[in-house]
């Protein structure tokens, strides 16, 4: 199929897209704008901004992708950038902002993540691949979800928040610090982990073994809380060879949270300095 455009559409003529894109009737695509091929913007989708998208995405109506991010500190003075890769699904009314004058100022998706109708995605966030993003839910700038994390309804996440590798959220839950790797977490008035997330371990193909210690270092520290040291010591070290590989990225993730305040790990970069050059430097 060659690329399509349809006459409703505006497409500035310095958008660079790619083979086999389709663009759907009251669409528009901006002037530093990258598109990928094989990707299909179906309806009234906006993608603004510098904004760089990988091959086979697709947006459904009413998406808005790379719009200036809602942080008082953005003066539009640098172009501040999204970065999606490829296989994304980005479904009605989902909005994806651009990075703040923060960190690298860059929002980024990586691959194969669903985001269902109005989720938000705010800016210099970070969500890597594999994940679901369900309907309503609020990602805070600078928040990180990594692989095959799923996230409930209308969820809120707090700004530095970071949301394990597949960790499950349930559905209106708060998040307000950091939800470890391979944990189910929800709540409202008391979030917090409740259980081991072993379905979608087992679903993931975790073998028995490490689901087994996963379930062990949750009964010490959830349930018994045990601080994080002796959890450790019981279980073998989190440098011994004799541990699976799971329960080293459970003790590396809970090693980085205690190093930012506020049981958030990502709070050591608040103030970390902007690098990117202002925009009258930099090509248009």
């Amino acid at each position: 199929m060659a690329t399509y455009i349809s006459p409703l559409a505006y497409v500035d003529p310095r958008a660079q897209l790619g083979e086999e894109v389709f663009i759907g009737p009251f669409c528009y695509v901006g002037p530093h704008v990258t598109l990928g091929a094989h990707s299909r913007l179906d309806s009234h989708v906006t993608i603004t901004g510098w904004t760089t998208i990988g091959e086979r995405n697709h947006f459904w109506p009413n998406s808005v992708i790379g719009a200036e991010p809602q942080d008082k500190g953005y003066d539009g003075s640098v172009p501040t950038q999204v970065q999606i890769g490829d296989d994304n699904q980005f479904r009605e009314g989902v909005t994806v902002n651009r990075g703040a004058m923060k960190e690298d100022g860059v929002t980024r998706i990586d691959h194969r993540n669903i985001f269902l109708s109005n989720a938000h995605v705010g800016h210099n966030c970070h969500v890597f691949s594999d994940t679901m993003i369900v309907n309503g839910t609020l990602l805070a700038g600078h928040v990180h979800v990594h692989d095959k994390a799923i996230i409930s309804g209308n969820v809120a996440v707090h700004q530095f928040a970071t949301v394990g590798k597949l960790a499950f959220v349930g559905g209106c839950a708060r998040v307000v610090v950091d939800v470890p790797p391979f944990m189910m977490y929800e709540g409202t008035d008391n979030p917090g982990v409740r259980t081991l997330n072993s379905v979608g371990m087992q679903r993931a193909g975790i073998g028995p073994a490490s689901i087994a210690a996963l379930k062990q270092a949750y009964k010490l520290m959830y349930r018994e809380h045990k601080p994080l040291h002796e959890v450790k010591a019981i279980l073998g070290g989190e440098n011994s060879e004799s541990i699976p590989m799971e329960l080293g990225e459970l003790f590396s993730f809970l090693d980085q949270q205690r190093l930012g305040r506020m049981g958030r790990g990502r709070e050591v970069v608040r103030t970390q300095a902007f690098q990117l050059a202002p925009l009258k430097n930099r090509a248009a």
